[in-house]
């Protein structure tokens, strides 16, 4: 006995077909790349003029020249999803982690408790930044910036940990609130060679 197909949102998918041209090319250049569409380009193209908006700033926080790499980033991603128990980010913005840092244990030890990953002291830091954005905003103060600039973290690169954790919050929320299934292939991705 096969399984049901599990569905990926608990809203309507729009099919490929039906979507406007600017979001139709931005799901198949995405399909090229990685050989797969994942899921939230899908479930979010419910509604266009929102995923407009969610990639635009997607883009400009992940995609941009700053003082985080972009394997930082990530783990802003794997370690604020991980608090916010986002099943659809942990698995798909842990595969991009384990690919952009090249390590495939990483993402798995920064989702269930950073403090014990391998990273440095600087990133430990930068994450608790990142968590207490995530959870604790209303706490932030200008202690929680010294800590930071001792770390060697500029005011910009400040404010980049916090829009990541801000924004993928945003996202964690959507993700869960609408059932987001992450796609089968982000399980593998960065742990095993490819062939």
């Amino acid at each position: 006995m096969t399984a049901a197909p599990q569905r990926i949102s608990r809203y309507p998918v729009p099919e490929l077909k039906d979507l406007p041209e600017d979001i139709r090319a931005r799901i198949l250049a995405v399909q090229e790349k990685s050989g797969f569409v994942p899921n939230v380009f899908l479930t979010l193209a419910h509604r266009p003029d929102e995923f407009r908006a969610f990639f635009a700033y997607h883009d400009a926080l992940m995609e941009k020249d700053s003082g985080l790499t972009k394997a930082e980033r990530e783990m802003i991603v794997v370690a604020t999803s991980g608090a916010n128990q986002c099943h659809y980010c942990v698995v798909a913005h842990g595969a991009i982690l384990r690919i952009r840092a090249k390590n495939p244990r990483l993402a798995d030890q920064v989702a269930i408790n950073y403090r014990k990953a391998d990273i440095t002291p600087r990133q430990k830091a930068m994450l608790d930044f990142a968590l207490k954005v995530a959870n604790e905003a209303y706490a932030i103060d200008d202690a929680d910036f010294e800590s930071l600039r001792a770390h060697g973290f500029s005011d910009e690169d400040i404010w980049d940990i916090g829009a990541v954790a801000a924004f993928f919050a945003l996202s964690n929320r959507m993700a869960n609130m609408i059932g987001m299934r992450p796609n089968d292939e982000f399980y593998l991705l960065g742990r095993v060679p490819k062939s």
